[in-house]
C-alpha cells in the first residue's frame, strides 16, 4: 500500500498491516497533467481519488459562467463527487487536477464493497463524510456572516501552503470574492 494512504488509515482506525495489504489491490495509482479533468458536469461520478501529491479541486459553474470552488483536496486527502457517487446521477460539478497530480483512484463498487465489510474503511467513509457537513457547516455560516478580509484570514490560518501553489482566481472562487478583491485584501495584510 502506499505509505501516503498507509498513513491515513493508521491515523484513523486500527487497521492491522495485513487489512492494509489487502486494501492496497483496491487502489490503482494513476498520475495526470496539470488541469485535466477527472469529472465534468453531466458525467456521473464513478471513483474516488485519494490525492499522493498534487492538488484536486472540485467546483461548479453558475449561468453567469462564474467559478465556485467548493473543495480543495491536497496531498494526503480524498476527493470526489459525493453527490454523484451514491446517487449515480450526473454531477453538477467538475473535478480538476490543478498540478500534475499523482492519484490511488478506487472505484465506485469496490468503494461501498468496502465500506460495507471491512470496519476501518467504513469509519474512514463516516469521518469523510462528517468532516465535510461540519466543513460545509462552518464555511457556509462562517461565510455568510463574515467579510472578505475575515474569510482570507481564515483561509491563510487553516490551509496557509494553499497561496504559493494555486492562482488567485481558484482561490477568490473558494472565498467567494473576486481575484481583484482578493489581490487587494492580500496587499493590505
Amino acid at each position: 500500500m502506499h505509505e501516503t494512504l498507509k498513513s491515513y488509515f493508521q491515523k484513523r482506525t486500527q487497521i492491522t498491516e495485513q487489512k492494509l495489504e489487502e486494501l492496497a489491490a483496491y487502489f490503482k495509482e494513476k498520475t495526470f497533467k496539470k488541469n485535466e479533468f477527472l469529472l465534468r458536469e453531466g458525467e456521473v461520478c464513478k471513483s474516488n481519488y485519494f490525492v499522493v501529491s498534487g492538488c484536486l479541486r472540485l467546483y461548479s459553474i453558475n449561468p453567469e459562467g462564474l467559478e465556485n470552488t467548493r473543495y480543495i483536496a491536497l496531498e494526503g486527502k480524498f476527493g470526489t463527487s459525493f453527490t454523484s457517487l451514491i446517487t449515480g446521477q450526473p454531477a453538477t460539478e467538475y473535478i480538476q487536477c490543478l498540478e500534475k497530480s499523482t492519484l490511488l483512484e478506487i472505484n465506485k463498487d469496490d468503494f461501498f464493497l468496502l465500506v460495507e465489510n471491512e470496519p476501518a474503511v467504513n469509519l474512514v467513509y463516516r469521518k469523510i463524510l462528517e468532516s465535510a457537513y461540519i466543513t460545509t457547516q462552518k464555511r457556509i455560516y462562517d461565510f455568510q456572516g463574515s467579510d472578505s478580509l475575515q474569510r482570507l484570514k481564515f483561509l491563510i490560518e487553516k490551509h496557509p501552503n494553499i497561496f504559493g501553489r494555486l492562482s488567485n482566481k481558484i482561490i477568490a472562487s473558494y472565498l467567494g470574492i473576486t481575484p481583484y478583491t482578493l489581490s487587494r485584501l492580500k496587499t493590505n495584510l
